[in-house]
């Protein structure tokens, strides 16, 4: 099975979707076929891939009968039908996208009844296919893409659609800032993880003999990443960043649930940081006018002196969180006996 990674943080303004957008072209770079998912009722992540006419056309109500945007593909759920197989668009040839769609906020309602109806004792069956929705499609793009790896996008709640986007997910990234809202916001998120994994268990284990496969919800932290706006991943944290020095213990103690392990003084000494990650604010809007990512930028488009020099530098800083992202994946997956793909290569120079 494909590994499906989800970035989560019920904070806004982490710099979440700039990372999942990165990183999937990043992993195209580095030779990975990678589907991206765009869970999120915002769907940004979205528009960073597509242009205003493509996003028109896509957001036509008259083309739902297609399975163009997830709310689509699990739009028929709300009458007599079943999930539509997803029409993926390709930014590049390893690189996949099932975009979001701003209507799939109406799905909420209906995933939070038949979360409920999941307990029950009759008509399990659809109560499940609801439920799982995000999983069958997310399941069926990444076998018609070939993925290598699933990267999915997520908003900031605590409610009901990113309840059945992370029962769907085998691993789970914490994008972070440097801030008090983001180490305060750990003490939500980790055990809002821990009680969705046990409530899903109970559901899948009230539905003894089930019609058809159902996710396993591991949903397995395997570290965060911290977004700022000074700093290179090759740099130390500075001594005057009190609250990313806050983050190891909340990490370990909120999302972990270990009290037991002396943390690490800062994030770049944790083994818990997947990476630190520079903002590269001065590229960020180039990037936007050319639709394309930051460490590809070239003089055609604005990237020159500084500018050129910093988008090799996000080349450097992306290959490497990508790296490590894909050891993280691939050594929790070994522990726990799942396929996924090999370690990942050098990548370009």
């Amino acid at each position: 099975m494909t590994p499906i990674l989800t970035f989560f943080n019920n904070r806004s303004g982490v710099g979440k979707t700039l990372l999942v957008y990165h990183a999937a072209w990043m992993l195209s770079e580095l030779d990975r076929t990678v589907l991206v998912v765009d869970l999120d009722p915002q769907a940004n992540l979205t528009a960073a891939f597509l242009d205003e006419d493509t996003l028109a056309e896509l957001w036509n109500d008259q083309a739902s009968s297609s399975g163009e945007t997830i709310h689509q593909c699990v739009a028929p759920l709300a009458q007599v039908g079943d999930v539509r197989d997803p029409e993926l668009r390709r930014p590049s040839d390893r690189l996949y996208l099932l975009p979001g769609d701003l209507a799939l906020s109406g799905f909420e309602e209906l995933l939070s009844t038949e979360w409920r109806n999941c307990l029950g004792s009759r008509n399990l069956h659809r109560a499940f296919r609801v439920t799982t929705a995000f999983w069958q499609v997310v399941r069926k793009g990444a076998v018609e893409s070939g993925a290598d790896i699933v990267l999915v996008d997520i908003g900031p709640s605590l409610g009901a659609i990113n309840r059945s986007a992370l029962i769907a997910t085998d691993f789970v990234a914490v994008p972070l800032a440097a801030d008090l809202p983001s180490w305060r916001g750990l003490r939500n998120l980790g055990p809002t993880l821990r009680r969705w994994r046990v409530e899903w268990k109970q559901r899948h284990d009230n539905w003894a003999e089930p019609d058809f496969d159902l996710p396993a919800g591991n949903m397995q932290p395997i570290g965060y990443l911290i977004q700022r706006h000074g700093v290179r991943l090759s740099r130390p944290v500075e001594a005057d960043d009190r609250w990313a020095r806050h983050v190891p213990a909340e990490y370990s103690r909120s999302v972990l649930d270990d009290e037991t392990r002396a943390a690490a003084a800062d994030p770049q000494a944790d083994e818990h940081c997947i990476a630190t990650v520079k903002h590269y604010r001065g590229l960020v809007h180039l990037a936007r006018d050319a639709r394309k990512p930051i460490f590809s930028l070239a003089a055609g488009d604005g990237a020159l002196g500084s500018h050129a020099a910093a988008a090799r530098d996000a080349f450097r800083d992306y290959r490497t969180l990508v790296e490590n992202l894909l050891r993280r994946t691939h050594a929790a997956s070994a522990a726990a006996e799942l396929p996924l793909v090999a370690s990942p290569p050098t990548g370009p120079a």
